[in-house]
């Protein structure tokens, strides 16, 4: 197993130690919700040829036609997706067909896949995908198309990815990377975290492209946040609020920790709003520094209780755009596992966030005894002082 060799750097208001990441359970605190995000990473790359001979890579970004993720996948004849494309400068739009290595390849050759640019708007790409096989776009990419690895990685996409770029708990697909400080759990070291005591729960936000983009901007107000589908259910929202006065919710992964702070900011939308007036939309970028009145998180999660109930629906679907820097206040998330982080990103500054100034202890101590980092590293669980 790839990550049970793995090592834990454990930050626990301002000490440092280590240990091996199996043995996470006996530090973590029994009266603890441990929350992760259960997205699950599609095959979302794809390569066409024109018939030039010129290759046109397609990355799948999020659905549009259908709008919405399971009845984009369920299609059976065609659907419509906002994409990066690879060489576009050599694609005039017009309709092109998969590449197939091997011409015959009989069941690449019988779906029939093509993509047509339909759409290339204020740096939006559409394209229309259709096929003719008859079965469901879901089964389409996963014949044809490829795990997204991180492109620091510097290597192609190999077959043990489709495996382990995949947490356990992986269930809803949409994404386009792991959630990769789930990586390391492993069925034996859940099941020793069902036996400390600890609660388990999960949300989903589906990863988008933007996760991989560096901060290049000297001032990180002009870098912007890409948007990000995000749905928790209402027993979820049920759990938070009944255990959020006695429990510490403990993120797994920085995706889980935008996710959980974002319903705070939904929840102020909510009540700002009111119940009848009000539907979830989207969290911005900066609303978390342009708040002049405060609730408790109880009242807010609360909020989110009530519209779902109002509206007869189990699940509260919205997008965040939410950046995490220092000088915001953490309103739900009391500890978070997570692996090490390159510079100039943002997850970095979620963690500088966190931690405050301790973080820089922290990425000494790891860079000084030799911790892996980045996607298939190690893992650090950090507890603010």
């Amino acid at each position: 197993m790839l990550f049970l060799k793995r090592r834990l750097l454990i930050y626990n208001k301002g000490i440092i130690s280590e240990d091996r990441f199996s043995s996470i359970p006996k530090y973590l605190d029994p009266s603890s919700i441990l929350v992760y995000n259960n997205t699950k990473v599609v095959p979302a790359r794809l390569l066409f040829r024109r018939e030039t001979g010129a290759f046109i890579e397609i990355f799948c970004l999020e659905p549009v036609s259908p709008v919405e993720y399971n009845l984009s996948f369920a299609q059976t004849a065609e659907c419509s997706w906002k994409v990066i494309v690879g060489n576009k400068k050599k694609w005039k739009g017009e309709p092109i067909s998969l590449y197939i290595p091997d011409s015959q390849d009989e069941n690449l050759l019988k779906i029939g896949l093509k993509a047509t640019l339909t759409g290339d708007e204020c740096g939006e790409i559409i394209v229309k995908f259709t096929w003719e096989s008859g079965e469901p776009f879901s089964k389409v990419l996963e014949h044809c198309g490829k795990i997204p690895i991180p492109p620091y990685l510097n290597r192609d996409t190999e077959l043990i990815d489709i495996e382990r770029y995949q947490t356990l708990y992986a269930k809803y697909r949409g994404s386009v990377a792991a959630p990769t400080a789930g990586l390391h759990f492993t069925n034996e070291v859940l099941e020793k975290v069902d036996q400390m005591g600890v609660l388990r729960d999960s949300v989903c936000l589906h990863v988008g492209a933007g996760t991989f983009l560096p901060v290049k901007s000297k001032c990180i107000a002009d870098h912007q946040m890409h948007s990000e589908l995000f749905s928790v259910s209402l027993e979820t929202l049920s759990n938070i609020y009944n255990n959020i006065d006695n429990k510490k919710i403990i993120a797994v992964g920085t995706t889980s920790v935008r996710t959980l702070e974002s319903l705070y900011y939904l929840g102020l939308q909510c009540l700002k709003s009111g119940v009848s007036n009000w539907e979830p939309s989207v969290v911005g970028q900066w609303d978390p520094y342009n708040q002049e009145e405060e609730v408790s998180p109880k009242e807010a999660i609360s909020a989110l209780i009530g519209y779902a109930k109002f509206k007869g629906v189990d699940e509260l679907v919205a997008r965040t755009r939410i950046i995490i820097v220092p000088s915001y206040k953490f309103k739900l998330v009391k500890g978070l596992i997570t692996n090490f982080h390159q510079p100039q990103s943002t997850l970095l500054l979620l963690i500088a966030a966190f931690i405050g100034e301790d973080w820089r202890e922290v990425y000494k101590y790891a860079l000084n005894n030799d911790f892996r980092f980045l996607s298939y590293g190690d893992s650090s669980l950090l507890i603010p002082r």
